[in-house]
């Protein structure tokens, strides 16, 4: 994995991730990392404007409360398609059973099956709900959603960076005239796709991971 594109800042890592071969295979990955990408720089441009008034982040490396509490993480099929991909194919042991199991036992509404002592396991591919979740002031408390309890102390995004972050995945969707992509954003309809992590059917992704290694295997052989 090579990363062609990278911004360092005071605040925030800006790059641009590069999986060149699989992005010759699926061409809905451009897509997604593009889209993410265009995030990450809105996050940024979002977060230094708060720290030029004095505010402090609140999140941290090792602080996965809202991995925890939150139960309307949205993710949209993109998203799911991107997340699929990389546990299937990219992750290794010695997460990868870990996360193979909680994959197959996971209950509706418990704590993000990629969570992986304290960590997000697979932080490349985060969706834009995770991305742009950023709270100011004191961290989170235990079981706190900060987004019900401290509104104001929640980032805002820019929208102009979100708007075209969805308007580069709806191809997608096969949305391919550019003004027909703006009106859906315009519309907010491109957001009738949108899925709960909470009540995904995590466990057919453990089936997956273990139907690649399989496969994985036999070619070895």
């Amino acid at each position: 994995m090579k990363d062609k594109k990278q911004k360092k800042t005071g605040c925030y890592q800006i790059k641009r991730l590069h999986f060149s071969a699989d992005e010759n295979r699926h061409p809905w990955l451009p897509m997604l990392l593009n889209a993410y990408y265009i995030v990450d720089k809105g996050i940024d441009e979002a977060i230094k404007a708060e720290l030029k008034t004095g505010r402090q982040l609140a999140c941290s490396k090792g602080c996965s409360h809202c991995c925890k509490t939150h139960q309307t993480i949205p993710v949209y099929p993109l998203e799911l398609v991107g997340l699929s991909w990389y546990v299937i194919e990219k992750i290794k042991n010695p997460f990868r059973e870990r996360i193979k199991a909680q994959l197959r036992n996971y209950i509706e509404n418990e704590a993000c099956p990629f969570l992986v002592e304290g960590a997000c396991s697979v932080h490349p591919m985060r969706p834009v709900s995770c991305r742009q979740f950023n709270v100011f002031g004191k961290p989170c408390a235990e079981g706190e959603d900060p987004y019900y309890t401290r509104r104001e102390d929640v980032l805002s995004p820019i929208k102009k960076y979100t708007d075209r972050a969805f308007f580069l995945m709806l191809p997608f969707y096969g949305v391919e005239d550019e003004d027909q992509r703006w009106k859906i954003i315009g519309s907010g309809a491109v957001h009738q796709v949108v899925k709960l992590m909470q009540t995904c059917n995590w466990k057919s992704l453990a089936e997956k991971m273990e139907e690649f290694e399989g496969n994985s295997y036999k070619t070895q052989v």
